[in-house]
């Protein structure tokens, strides 16, 4: 049986039609750069995460570097953030001509450890630390209440890489109080990606900034345009980085069906745990399965809990490398993010030495499972098997 990584033709399968008529309205309409469909996706989006602002941008990569950019973090600032995520997190503190300072991530959950970020806080005593930007990996927020705290002792903005975590939610503490929050809406701003294997995939690049500041908003709507208002009259320097209509479009027929992926994902995810808790492999410590964290019902007394949104169902296991070469010969697909640490990726070879020892154990043993909404039960099911069948 054939199980691929991601199947976007089954999900194609349903959505062909209105994806389309969608494409097909944009050339239809002649409004090919901004126009109607960029900022209905806005306000959806913004409705969605519960935030007040929504600024399409180009990618992803982009809204984290516009976001920069709109600080003012520029020549010699440092920007921490995590040594374990997609490499556009460092690029864009580099393109600015900012210094990634790399706080190691928490063993369990591969999201920036905060007790590490405080390290690094209390030893510049926000003298030239500009900004932190933690990573929700793999579709789980990292631990926000104690970052926005540390962040607030020393004034420091949070831009939120949130690129593969638009819809998770995290049980927020502000003055003993737990609050349901959306990813991308606790820090200063948050950055979505709409590459298309995320949740919520274009048909090509596109990505968004979220914010509840008006003058931010404001701000980044100038710089995506080259800084322009009224046309050819630049008020300060930006970037191309316009979000285009056609994915717009595409987004918002999307939209609508986010939280039923989420929830399906969630489900395969949770019957995967089934099936490896029916081997020997948890006991024998082969593997080690996804952790979700920050539960705080206890504490609360009510339904706040991490939501995880699997983007990505991610193992720890042994032997790695073998394993995966074992699922790609059995038609099985499976990816390693990510293999290279970013504090040790060449390009930062003249930026120092970093320690992230978790982060250099975690590149070396994780491996992610198929998890899309379209996989079926028998093909989780063959996927555990041959895994086993690789142990034993």
């Amino acid at each position: 049986m054939k199980v691929p990584l991601l199947d976007l033709h089954a999900q194609l399968q349903y959505l062909q039609d209105d994806l389309i008529s969608a494409v097909t309205r944009v050339v239809k309409s002649t409004r090919y750069i901004q126009g109607p469909e960029v900022s209905a996706l806005e306000e959806e989006i913004a409705n969605y995460c519960s935030v007040g602002y929504g600024v399409g941008v180009s990618s992803g990569t982009d809204a984290l570097l516009i976001s920069l950019m709109a600080l003012g973090v520029g020549q010699g600032d440092r920007v921490i953030t995590s040594p374990y995520s997609f490499f556009a997190t460092m690029g864009v503190i580099l393109r600015v001509g900012a210094v990634p300072v790399f706080a190691d991530i928490d063993s369990k959950s591969f999201n920036i450890d905060p007790s590490k970020v405080a390290d690094i806080l209390n030893s510049d005593r926000g003298k030239t630390v500009k900004a932190v930007i933690p990573v929700h990996l793999y579709g789980q927020c990292a631990d926000m209440t104690e970052i926005i705290g540390l962040a607030a002792e020393y004034d420091i903005p949070v831009i939120e890489d949130a690129a593969q975590a638009i819809g998770a939610k995290y049980p927020f503490v502000n003055n003993s109080t737990v609050i349901q929050k959306s990813a991308g809406s606790m820090g200063l701003c948050g950055c979505f990606s709409f590459f298309p294997s995320k949740n919520l995939g274009g048909i090509g690049d596109g990505g968004m900034v979220i914010t509840e500041d008006r003058e931010f908003a404001e701000k980044l709507i100038l710089m995506r345009n080259h800084g322009a208002h009224p046309k050819y009259f630049h008020k300060m320097i930006g970037g191309n980085f316009r979000l285009d209509p056609i994915q717009a479009a595409a987004l918002r027929v999307k939209l609508p069906y986010l939280n039923g992926w989420h929830k399906k994902r969630a489900e395969n995810a949770t019957h995967y745990n089934t099936l490896f808790a029916e081997t020997s492999l948890l006991e024998n410590e082969k593997i080690v399965l996804p952790f979700s964290v920050y539960d705080r019902d206890e504490e609360s007394g009510g339904n706040h809990k991490n939501h995880h949104i699997y983007n990505q169902y991610v193992l720890r296991v042994k032997r790695r490398d073998e394993l995966r070469d074992w699922l790609l010969t059995n038609d099985i697909g499976c990816e390693i993010y990510y293999p290279v640490p970013l504090h040790q990726q060449e390009c930062l070879k003249d930026y120092g030495k970093f320690s992230c020892p978790q982060a250099e154990k975690a590149a070396r043993e994780t491996i992610a499972l198929p998890i899309y909404p379209e996989l079926t039960p028998s093909m989780q099911t063959h996927v555990v098997e041959k895994i086993v069948e690789f142990y034993n």
